[in-house]
């Protein structure tokens, strides 16, 4: 999957695939219980399949594939639909997501006392300051994304070889 000139952070991909959700779920169930590997570790609950690595493995970088199997429209229930999703590791992904609000919520602030500050004839220069601070800090959450993204991508290619082994069979 090339992501290097995505903007998402969190790649996506859609595969159809000509049999049922209980033939595709039972590949992986199937897999999971035949290849006990060290390396990874898979999770299925009902249509929902998680790709991890193994504590042994894991970074911080680490990403994660989420798969979900839905019924393709029009098949009368001969095809699957998959949706999956690769993010990081969720504890990063919530620590990014809160300093996110934070940002915002200290830009809203300071753009809030720039008015306060027009309409009362006060200078605004340090409210400018601060919300343009807010912008480059912005930027700068973004720009550490992207590079966590490119480290694991490795690890991202491997989840996505187990993904199209599992289909295959």
């Amino acid at each position: 999957m090339d992501t290097q000139h995505e903007v998402r952070l969190r790649p996506r991909f859609y595969k159809d695939i000509e049999q049922n959700i209980a033939i595709v779920r039972e590949k992986f169930v199937t897999y999971r219980q035949k290849n006990n590997s060290p390396d990874f570790l898979m999770k299925v609950r009902n249509n929902h399949i998680q790709f991890t690595f193994s504590a042994a493995k894991r970074h911080y970088w680490s990403p994660h594939l989420s798969i979900e199997l839905e019924e393709k429209e029009g098949n009368e229930k001969n095809a699957t639909h998959i949706r999956g999703l690769f993010g990081p590791d969720q504890t990063l992904w919530t620590m990014f997501m809160f300093l996110h609000f934070v940002v915002a919520g200290v830009f809203t602030l300071f753009g809030m006392f720039a008015y306060s500050n027009y309409t009362l004839n006060e200078p605004m220069l340090m409210d400018f300051i601060v919300m343009f601070i807010m912008v480059i800090v912005w930027f700068l959450l973004y720009i550490i994304a992207r590079q966590i993204r490119e480290k694991g991508h490795p690890q991202m290619d491997e989840l996505e070889a187990i993904f199209l082994d599992i289909i295959k069979e």
